[in-house]
C-alpha cells in the first residue's frame, strides 16, 4: 500500500456491545497464549447475519455463540467446552463454527446443541482451525491456523466437499485467517496474518492449487489482516486487527477506502448486513463491541 495514495477515510459507531451480565474478567488459557495472559471478558469474533436480519458472533475463549437482534439486543445461543472463532450460517439456517480446539462443528441455532462435522484430518489433529468461507457448490472451506507464523510456516488451507472429500489445497501459509472464495470458484484469498499479506490461492476441479501468489502487501503494524468480506461490486474489505483499521480493494487489489474503529484496534472480523445490505458491521474484540459503518454501496 505504500504506492498508492491514502484513500478516503470514513469513521465507525458502535452499533452494540457485549451486555454486562454476560461479563466477568478472568484469566483463560486461550488468553495466556493469544493476549499475553491478561484477565479478559469475552473475545469477540465470526460475525455473520442469517436470514431473519440476526446478527452471530462467537466468543472464543469463552465457548460461547451470541445472537444479535436488528435492534442490539443479546441473546446466548450456546455455551461449551470450545474456542468458535469463524462461524457462517448455512443454507437450512444452522451455524457452521471453526473451533480452535474441536475442529469443525455444527450447531442448532433454537438449541445450541453442538454435532462435529470434521474433528480431524485424515486422522491427524488440527493446529486450530480459525475461519471458514462457503462455496457456492456446497463446500467448506477453511484455515488452520494454530500458532504458525513466519517462524513456522505450516498453517493449511482446506476445502470439504459435498460429498465428503477433503482437500488440503495448501500447507505452507505462515499464519493462515480469513478467507472468501470467488462465486465462480475459480479462486479463494486467504488472509495470512503474520506476513501481512493476502493470498490468491487459485482452484482446479482435482482439488489442486497451483501458483499461488500474493494478492495485496499491507503496510505492517503490531497485527495483521484477519476476517475478510467481498460486497457486491466484487471489492475486497479487510479488517486489519491491532491497526483499528478496515480497508476497501478494488479487484486490482487497489485501496480505494479506509474505515477507522472508534472503538480499539482489534478489528478481528466483519460482514455486510442492514436492510439494504449497506451496513458494514465489525467485531473490535479488545471491547466487546460490534461496530456499524455505513457504505455507499451494497
Amino acid at each position: 500500500m505504500p504506492f498508492f495514495a491514502p484513500p478516503p477515510r470514513i469513521g465507525t459507531e458502535v452499533f452494540t456491545r457485549l451486555p454486562d451480565r454476560f461479563r466477568r474478567p478472568r484469566a483463560t488459557e486461550w488468553a495466556r497464549w493469544n493476549r499475553g495472559g491478561r484477565e479478559i471478558d469475552s473475545f469477540l469474533e465470526g460475525p455473520s447475519f442469517d436470514a431473519d436480519g440476526r446478527l452471530y458472533v462467537t466468543d472464543i475463549p469463552f465457548g460461547r455463540i451470541f445472537r444479535i437482534t436488528p435492534d442490539g439486543e443479546w441473546d446466548l445461543v450456546a455455551e461449551y467446552d470450545g474456542w468458535p472463532n469463524g462461524l457462517k450460517v448455512a443454507a437450512d439456517g444452522a451455524l457452521l463454527v471453526t473451533d480452535y480446539r474441536r475442529g469443525l462443528i455444527r450447531v442448532d441455532p433454537s438449541n445450541g446443541v453442538i454435532t462435529p462435522v470434521l474433528e480431524t484430518a485424515r486422522s491427524e489433529g488440527f493446529r486450530g482451525l480459525n475461519d471458514l468461507a462457503l462455496g457456492a457448490d456446497g463446500s467448506i472451506f477453511f484455515t488452520d491456523q494454530g500458532q504458525t507464523g513466519l517462524h513456522d510456516p505450516t498453517g493449511r488451507v482446506y476445502r470439504l466437499r459435498p460429498d465428503g472429500r477433503l482437500d488440503t489445497l495448501i500447507g505452507t501459509v505462515p499464519s493462515p485467517n480469513g478467507i472468501v472464495v470467488a462465486p465462480d470458484l475459480s479462486h479463494c484469498l486467504v488472509a495470512v496474518t503474520r506476513a501481512n499479506q493476502i493470498w490468491r490461492l487459485p482452484l482446479h476441479g482435482d482439488g489442486a492449487v497451483t501458483k499461488a501468489g500474493i494478492f495485496i502487501h499491507l503496510h505492517g503494524g503490531p497485527g495483521g489482516p484477519d476476517g475478510l468480506a467481498w460486497d457486491r461490486d466484487g471489492n475486497l474489505l479487510v479488517a486489519h486487527t491491532g491497526v483499528g483499521t478496515v480497508w476497501r480493494f478494488n479487484p486490482r487489489a487497489e485501496p480505494t477506502l479506509a474505515i477507522t474503529s472508534c472503538a480499539g484496534a482489534s478489528t478481528t472480523n466483519l460482514c455486510l448486513g442492514g436492510a439494504d445490505g449497506r451496513d458494514l458491521f465489525i467485531t473490535e474484540s479488545e471491547t466487546g463491541s460490534i461496530l456499524r459503518a455505513r457504505l455507499e454501496s451494497a
